[in-house]
């Protein structure tokens, strides 16, 4: 089992309301994220709730997190969702709610790379390390002092190349970030992938 966790609690300042709630194609962010996660194969899905909580739509087959402390930053989200997984679950897909052009083939490689024995899987870009994540439970308690204001887990990465295999995924969508009201219209959404030749995870190299 590998659940999943969508972090949607910022108040989107640049953006000007909180990004859960803006819509693409008639359907709001945070809806789109959940469904990203059960499509790549995730149960359950936790969605971490804070700015704007009482106006996110119903989100049938996931389980609100309220974060009263979400202004704390991502670091805090990340936590509070952690936490709130059921002790049987073993390992987590990590994705942020302002990224919508995410690909489910990606969640099911960081899965995949998981069942091959990997502790973290990071999906690539262009070799540059972005979402979905995927954390094993034996990772999580590290987490602690690196995920703090808005930092996740992006310096644990960086600190323990040992634990951590790179999965390429430039082939299956994008990790473009909505940020303001005009990253959103740049966007052209891309239409569900078809079936994606595998690409196996590979360990990072090494700068020695």
């Amino acid at each position: 089992m590998t659940a999943g966790l969508l972090l949607a609690a910022g108040a989107g300042r640049r953006y000007g309301r909180p990004k859960a709630l803006v819509e693409l194609d008639g359907e709001t962010l945070v809806r789109r994220a959940v469904r990203l996660l059960a499509d790549g194969g995730c149960a359950p899905v936790h969605v971490v709730l804070g700015a704007g909580a009482d106006e996110v739509p119903d989100l049938p087959g996931a389980v609100p997190v309220r974060h009263d402390r979400w202004a704390d930053g991502l670091g805090s989200s990340l936590l509070r969702g952690l936490a709130s997984l059921p002790a049987h679950v073993p390992a987590t897909v990590v994705v942020l709610v302002d990224q919508p052009l995410l690909s489910p083939v990606a969640v099911r490689r960081v899965r995949a790379a998981y069942a091959d024995g990997a502790v973290v899987a990071v999906a690539t870009y262009a070799g540059r390390p972005g979402h979905p994540i995927l954390l094993a439970r034996p990772t999580w308690p590290l987490l602690g002092g690196y995920a703090v204001g808005d930092r996740g887990a992006r310096d644990l990465l960086r600190d323990r190349p040992d634990l951590v295999v790179e999965v390429p995924c430039d082939d299956v969508g994008s990790p473009v970030d909505v940020d303001t009201p005009a990253d959103l219209r740049r966007l052209t959404p891309r239409p569900a992938p078809g079936p994606a030749a595998h690409r196996g995870p590979r360990r990072p190299v090494s700068d020695g």
